[in-house]
């Protein structure tokens, strides 16, 4: 298989996985976590380089650091999730751009760590993404309905007996699993993007929790194919290529929704704050 049929099956899974995740993390109001993740993840991706180690794997255990920080910031008194993600996304970022700058001759160059280069994916890198994608939809099916409820109805998922926090750090895991993933695709600052916008098309568009999760990978996929052809036709990086075609989808949908009369807010669920965005 040649370099762009790998980045055309690349675009697939990373997208189609990214989307069916970003579901749960428009619909749970994360997305202000994920991008903080995305960015703090970036000098776990640089260390891995200078080691001569696999990029995800650098930035998977970064991500496991810094869920546990933010999670720590999240319980200070007077402070609050979104000064913990805030703090992660700055510093997490800053620590990779001074790691990058101190460390000579780094391998990568510091462009394919912060916009991906899907036209250089491994095999492995397409098998992780595979693997974080289909554990992602077998634990969806084994935990739907706990999920939906504590989405939707937290209050009533609490009344009812249900402890939030084991359904909350599978999200958070599944989260940090697929921003892991997509690094290679679309890099550090581009990945939140293709995580969030099929999904935020998709709510747009679909009446229903279920239907989100089917329409979200779909337009993913779709964005991630479109960018890869539109990156060759037009010599342009294909990382940002995938993104603005991600953005285009919801730019659709969002005219679609007007032009239907339909409410911005299919599913009932308020608009995310970085209040919001709390971690556990």
């Amino acid at each position: 298989m040649g370099y762009f049929e790998r980045a055309l099956v690349a675009a697939i899974v990373i997208g189609a996985g990214a989307g069916f995740v970003g579901a749960l993390v428009v619909l749970r109001r994360r997305t202000f976590f994920a991008q903080a993740l995305t960015h703090g993840t970036y000098p776990g991706a640089v260390a891995a380089a200078a080691l001569g180690v696999s990029v995800p794997l650098g930035a998977a255990a970064a991500s496991v650091v810094l869920v546990a920080v933010m999670a720590g910031i999240a319980r200070v008194r007077r402070q609050g999730a979104q000064v913990a993600a805030g703090i992660v996304l700055t510093g997490g970022f800053a620590i990779g751009a001074i790691l990058q700058a101190v460390i000579p001759g780094l391998p990568v160059r510091a462009e394919s760590l912060l916009v991906g280069s899907i036209l250089t994916v491994s095999d492995a890198d397409i098998v992780l993404a595979a693997s974080v994608a289909l554990i992602a939809v077998v634990l969806v099916a084994m935990f739907g309905k706990e999920i939906a409820f504590s989405t939707f109805d937290p209050s009533g998922f609490r009344a009812a007996g249900y402890r939030e926090w084991p359904i909350e750090l599978l999200v958070l895991a599944l989260i940090a699993a697929t921003v892991v993933s997509a690094l290679p695709a679309v890099g550090a600052i581009l990945a939140i993007a293709l995580i969030a916008a099929p999904a935020a098309a998709a709510r747009l568009v679909v009446p229903t929790y279920r239907a989100i999760l089917w329409t979200a990978p779909l337009i993913g996929a779709a964005s991630g194919v479109i960018g890869v052809l539109a990156s060759r036709a037009l010599a342009v990086a294909a990382g940002p290529s995938i993104v603005l075609a991600a953005t285009a989808f919801f730019a659709l949908a969002l005219g679609i929704s007007k032009l239907r009369g339909l409410p911005l807010n299919r599913v009932a669920i308020p608009v995310e704050t970085a209040e919001d965005a709390r971690i556990a």
